[in-house]
C-alpha cells in the first residue's frame, strides 16, 4: 500500500507527461484603433493572437495593446502583433492608472504635459474630466471622483441630471479632484448630468457602470470599448504606449 504523500507524488509524475501535451491559451492582444483601407477588417474590439501577424495596406494604421504595452503599426507590411522581445511589460503602469485612490490623498499635485506639447490629462483614469464630454465608465461600489485641469483658482461646478436639480461640486484653490457624494445622488448605468460652470454649460457626461475592475490592461480596453467609453480607451492607449 502506498501513503498518501507517495500516492500523490506518484500520480503527480504520471500527469506531468500529458499536461505537456495539453495546448497553451495564446495570449491576446487587442486592436483600440484603426483607420485606411484595413480598418473594416480590424476594428476595435477585436482580438489578436500574439503568435499571429497583421498584414496591412498603403494608408493603414492599427493601435494595438497588449500586456506589454500599446503599439501603432503603420503603412504597408506584415507586422507581428507581439512586441519585441526588449519590451517591459506595462502592468505597474496600468496598476497606477487604475488605482482607486482616496480622494482626499489625490486632490492636488502635478500633471505632465504630452511629449508633442498636448494637454496634460488626468493620471486616473476613474476620474472624470469635467473638460470632456461623452461616456465614463465606472466601477460598481467604488467612489465617484471629478477631475479639472486648471487649478489656479477655486470654481464651482453645477452637475444637474435630467428633471433634477443642480448639484454644486466644489474644487478649492489648488484642487484637482472633487468627490461625487454617491450615497445623496447615486449614478448608474445610463445616468446623465449636464454640466455648467458660472452659468455656461460645459458639456454632458453620461455613465456605464461595470461590474468590477477589469484586471489586464486588454480585458480594460475590451470594457471600455463595449461600453463606448472612448475618453479612457484613449487615456488608457495613450499611457501605456510603449517609447
Amino acid at each position: 500500500m502506498f501513503s498518501a504523500d507517495k500516492r500523490s507524488r506518484r500520480m503527480a509524475a504520471l500527469l506531468a507527461p500529458a499536461a505537456l501535451l495539453l495546448p497553451v491559451a495564446a495570449e491576446a492582444a487587442i486592436v483600440v484603433a484603426s483607420s485606411g483601407p484595413s480598418a473594416s477588417a480590424y476594428p476595435a474590439g477585436r482580438k489578436l493572437d500574439d503568435a499571429g501577424s497583421v498584414t496591412l495596406r498603403a494608408g493603414d494604421t492599427v493601435t494595438v495593446l497588449d500586456a506589454k504595452g500599446t503599439r501603432v503599426l503603420r503603412g504597408e507590411g506584415t507586422f507581428a502583433v507581439a512586441a519585441g522581445p526588449g519590451a517591459a511589460p506595462k502592468s505597474s503602469t496600468f496598476a497606477v492608472l487604475t488605482m482607486q485612490r482616496s480622494a482626499q490623498r489625490v486632490r492636488t499635485g502635478a500633471v505632465r504635459a504630452g511629449k508633442d506639447g498636448t494637454p496634460p490629462a488626468s493620471p486616473n483614469l476613474w476620474f472624470v474630466d469635467l473638460a470632456k464630454p461623452g461616456k465614463r465608465c465606472l466601477v460598481a461600489g467604488q467612489p465617484v471622483r471629478f477631475w479639472r485641469l486648471d487649478t489656479a483658482a477655486p470654481a464651482t461646478y453645477t452637475l444637474t441630471a435630467p428633471g433634477g436639480p443642480g448639484v454644486p461640486l466644489t474644487f478649492a484653490l489648488g484642487a484637482m479632484v472633487a468627490p461625487w457624494d454617491s450615497a445623496k445622488y447615486p449614478l448608474a448605468s445610463g445616468s446623465t448630468l449636464h454640466v455648467a460652470l458660472g452659468g455656461k454649460a460645459v458639456g454632458t457626461v453620461s455613465f456605464a457602470v461595470l461590474p468590477s475592475q477589469p484586471a489586464t490592461a486588454e480585458a480594460m480596453a475590451a470594457a471600455l470599448i463595449e461600453q463606448g467609453c472612448t475618453t479612457q480607451l484613449e487615456l488608457l492607449s495613450t499611457t501605456l504606449a510603449q517609447p
